[in-house]
């Protein structure tokens, strides 16, 4: 097959979705593989290394007329998806969700389209998780910038003149990139502590040095779905959980929010009093913001100033890590190659599970979870 990947358009997006060491061994399992002058820079992957690797470099153009299967980070622009030659593939991190119009347009060039988010959590599936890969890298990622933007020392230290305390960092939201978080502000010293809705986040946060803080209701019993993910809580709760860390709130430097819920809006875990209620100094990383964010005050793409608290809206924190987040990514795009394409007839395979669960459009056609998306 030819498979291809191309430049990504959005400016904020520096990841590349076929890395080098993956273009090497989709060549070697005897694909040809098309990569988009400049494809790789912003990761620093240049053209040469990819030629090295035995893949061609071509124009938009040739290669979308090409490419029997398109490896992306971002859904590309309708301009470019009427460009897609027909029959062909998609697949990367598409967020169906929020590009409704696009995928019910696909159905005139039939074309299959595979979202990356969708991947179930089986056992199987691990190698192709891509939000595990890439909620690790932003997990830290988000600690790193809030460490170079607050004022004193993460670390506890004891000199002659005195001792210096560490940071108190609270993370709002243990899935992969909260304990990510966890994990990096132990190393730099800070004591930290950590709130979800799910009580089975309490041992993973602990086994990592912080304090879990949670309200004690009977609806946590049933705080997560089938994939283990978060659900969305009731009111009542949410008010309970509000009560419980507005004292807490106030004593802590830097907050990490990182709260989401599949394919809905991020839920409000601090608002505008909690944010003024903190210690000028104080930071507050929103790594929900895409989604809506977890804070009431947080702008998309913006560090705001509250009464000398910083309030950080970073929808790029993936990209200041964006090699290592792009070999990630690629690597996940190859296992996922792996079970979709017939090593024997060199076919699509749509009847695997892992390939049912991540389609959106087979041939065109609005995949059974998704035929309420036209």
């Amino acid at each position: 097959m030819i498979i291809s990947a191309l430049k990504e358009r959005n400016h904020n997006e520096k990841r590349v979705a076929i890395v080098p060491d993956v273009a090497k061994k989709l060549v070697n399992d005897g694909h040809q593989v098309l990569i988009e002058a400049g494809a790789g820079e912003q990761s620093f992957f240049s053209d040469q290394s990819y030629k090295d690797s035995g893949a061609e470099i071509l124009n938009l153009d040739d290669i979308v007329s090409k490419t029997d299967i398109l490896l992306v980070v971002d859904l590309p622009s309708d301009e470019i998806l009427s460009k897609v030659k027909d029959n062909s593939n998609i697949i990367g991190l598409l967020n169906p969700y929020d590009n409704k119009d696009s995928f019910v347009n696909l159905k005139s060039k039939s074309i299959s389209a595979f979202s990356m988010e969708l991947i179930p959590r089986i056992t199987r599936a691990q190698s192709m998780d891509v939000l595990s890969s890439q909620a690790n890298l932003s997990g830290y990622r988000a600690v790193i910038n809030a460490t170079s933007l607050y004022s004193k020392s993460m670390a506890m230290m004891m000199t002659a003149a005195g001792t210096v305390a560490p940071a108190k960092v609270f993370v709002m939201g243990v899935g992969v990139a909260g304990l990510q978080a966890i994990a990096t502000a132990k190393r730099l010293g800070a004591v930290v502590s950590a709130t979800d809705v799910r009580r089975a986040a309490a041992e993973q946060c602990e086994s990592l040095g912080a304090s879990f803080i949670m309200v004690d209701d009977e609806d946590d019993a049933d705080a997560e779905d089938d994939s283990g993910y978060a659900k969305e809580m009731s009111e009542e709760y949410k008010e309970k959980q509000r009560q419980l860390i507005s004292d807490h709130v106030k004593q802590q430097d830097i907050i990490i929010c990182s709260a989401l819920i599949p394919g809905k809006q991020a839920p409000i875990l601090l608002d505008d009093d909690a944010v003024k209620s903190m210690k000028p100094g104080s930071i507050v990383i929103d790594m929900a913001i895409e989604r809506g964010g977890n804070c009431t005050l947080a702008k998309s793409g913006e560090t705001i100033d509250i009464n000398g608290v910083s309030i950080v809206g970073d929808i790029s924190l993936i990209n200041g890590i964006s090699p290592d987040a792009s070999n990630l990514f690629s690597k996940n795009l190859h296992a996922f190659l792996d079970i979709l394409i017939d090593k024997e007839s060199k076919n699509i395979i749509f009847d695997d599970e892992i390939a049912k669960d991540a389609a959106v459009t087979i041939n065109g056609e609005l995949s059974e979870k998704f035929k309420n998306l036209g």
